[in-house]
């Protein structure tokens, strides 16, 4: 949430940055209500101070003319009532109206409003040439016994599945491996709930419910299915006061994510690219309220994940994300693209991991704060987050890349001490 003083101050650019961003939104509205908080605020302070003077001229008043001060008091003991009243309501909409308007953006981040806007800022690993037709991961992982979808879609429906064998053995292997990478990198590890309150979802920037929603929301309950690990990291310190020497806190959190994919029907939909439940390692970071400490932790969460695929032996890009494709919360975001050999008549590029910089964004919709020495008061921290394995993604990319002509997998080095194996067989 963008502060409200910064938003009126800056209409202009506001506005600008909400066209960037291809969000339809005229400010007028909370212009208005502002200047109505204000007189609100005005006129509450004008009846108190009045009510004060009253209140004191009572007890020194002639008796003849007591009852009419009592009478004042009395009325404006109503009218502040009234105009505390009328300045709850017009806060909540307003509180409402701020709720719309998305981060701002770094000056850096290419202008654009489709996704294919987006800039390579790199490249890493070579495609690899086959000397044989390569399969997709549905057809290798059938034939090894890895995962069974069929069963998942009699379960819980489209969308789901069981990992199984060497499948399973996989998913274990790429959570340990993150983990191990992310502890090195001096990371908290925690396990996260599945759950969180809706209030912690918009807090994170997340719609809950609603027509646009892509969370699963527990029916009669304030609860949530999470979509990822940041909104339950970025909620665990919620309305704390961080202590500035211990900046920047970096955690991880492992943990399953449901998205309900609306609208994802028949993209990318075969197989387990795109499913309503995934495991997944994420990175969070808290850093001090000033964009050279965030923006140098962005550029660490983006190595991580970098170093991560280069163990793995994947192709990937690095795509420096357009405005349009941001996402509320973003100041910045970065995008890993896996090669992957199996999209497509030809293979093609899938998204493997995301590192977002939401400077204050969240963590003021949080209530997450630190004192910076020197300055007066709290200022709200900023806040990142990143992807260290998205487990269905990555499986898919190792499963493609390192298939053999006999539709083995050669295990990626990195993962055998828990994979227990150099290859994959039938």
């Amino acid at each position: 949430m963008l502060d409200l003083q910064f938003v009126v101050e800056n209409r202009d650019a506001v506005e600008a940055n909400c066209r960037n961003r291809g969000v339809p939104l005229d400010l007028s509205k909370l212009l208005d209500l502002a200047g109505q908080r204000r007189a609100l605020i005005m006129q509450g302070d004008d009846l108190r101070r009045e009510q004060k003077e009253v209140s004191a001229q009572i007890p020194k008043a002639p008796a003849a003319d007591k009852p009419t001060l009592i009478s004042r008091g009395k009325e404006l003991r109503e009218l502040v009532q009234k105009a505390e009243a009328d300045l709850v309501t017009v806060e909540e909409q307003l509180h409402l109206e701020q709720m719309q308007i998305p981060n701002m953006t770094h000056p850096d981040a290419p202008v654009g409003k489709l996704e294919t806007e987006s800039i390579t800022a790199r490249e890493w690993g070579t495609k690899r040439q086959f000397d044989f037709k390569p399969k997709d991961h549905v057809d290798l992982m059938a034939a090894l016994d890895m995962v069974n979808l069929e069963a998942g879609s009699k379960v819980a429906g489209h969308g789901f599945y069981f990992l199984k064998n060497a499948g399973a053995l996989l998913e274990l292997a790429l959570v340990n491996y993150a983990v191990e990478k992310l502890r090195g990198e001096g990371f908290d590890i925690y396990t996260t709930p599945d759950v969180a309150r809706d209030e912690v979802l918009h807090g994170t920037g997340y719609m809950p419910r609603g027509p646009e929603t892509q969370i699963y929301s527990l029916h009669n309950t304030d609860l949530s299915l999470v979509a990822t690990a940041e909104i339950t990291l970025g909620g665990m310190l919620r309305d704390e006061i961080l202590d500035h020497a211990k900046l920047p806190l970096k955690v991880g959190g492992i943990s399953h994510c449901f998205r309900t994919e609306a609208g994802g029907h028949g993209k990318a939909t075969r197989g387990i690219y795109r499913v309503h439940q995934f495991t997944k390692v994420e990175m969070f970071g808290f850093t001090a309220p000033d964009l050279a400490s965030s923006d140098a932790l962005h550029q660490t969460i983006v190595r991580i994940e970098e170093e991560i695929f280069q163990g793995l032996e994947i192709p990937y890009r690095v795509l420096d994300i357009c405005t349009g494709d941001l996402g509320g919360p973003a100041f910045r975001k970065y995008d890993l693209e896996a090669w992957m050999p199996g999209r497509g008549e030809a293979g093609e590029y899938g998204e493997i991991t995301s590192a977002s910089n939401c400077t204050d964004f969240q963590s003021r919709r949080l209530g997450i704060r630190t004192r910076v020495p020197e300055k007066k008061g709290t200022q709200y921290v900023h806040t990142l987050n990143g992807t260290a394995v998205a487990c269905t993604r990555a499986m898919i990319a190792i499963i493609e890349n390192h298939q053999q002509a006999d539709g083995s997998i050669v295990v990626p080095p990195v993962l055998r001490k828990w994979m227990g194996m150099d290859r994959i067989t039938a």
